[in-house]
Parts: C-alpha cells; sequence; structure tokens
C-alpha cells in the first residue's frame, strides 16, 4: 500500500506566544483566502509557530 503526501506550501509563519485575543495568523490565512489561496492555518509543535499553509502551489 503506498500512502500519498500532498505537498504544502508554507505562507507565513506567526509565533505562538501572541497577545491574549489576538489572531494574526488566522486573519493573514483569512486575507488569503479573500484573495482566492485556499490558505488554513496549522501549528508546528516543534517550532511553536502557527503556520499558514496552502496545498496549491504558489508563484
Amino acid at each position: 500500500m503506498t500512502t500519498v503526501t500532498p505537498s504544502r506550501t508554507v505562507l507565513e509563519r506567526f509565533p505562538a506566544g501572541g497577545p491574549r485575543g489576538s489572531w494574526p495568523a488566522e486573519a493573514y490565512a483569512a486575507a488569503q483566502r479573500a484573495q482566492g489561496t485556499d490558505a488554513r492555518v496549522v501549528m508546528d509543535l516543534g517550532s511553536d509557530q502557527f503556520l499558514v499553509v496552502t496545498d496549491t502551489t504558489t508563484h
């Protein structure tokens, strides 16, 4: 059985220790979606950062 892992492009990185109530990664992802990029936020536990990623290739 072969497992295929989709490639992801990291659009931006945000530190996890932002001010309470501040969601800069979510705001950035929403702005990217408004421009037509399928962006979402994931947590990178190793670096303690929120990553805004897309499964599509950006130019």
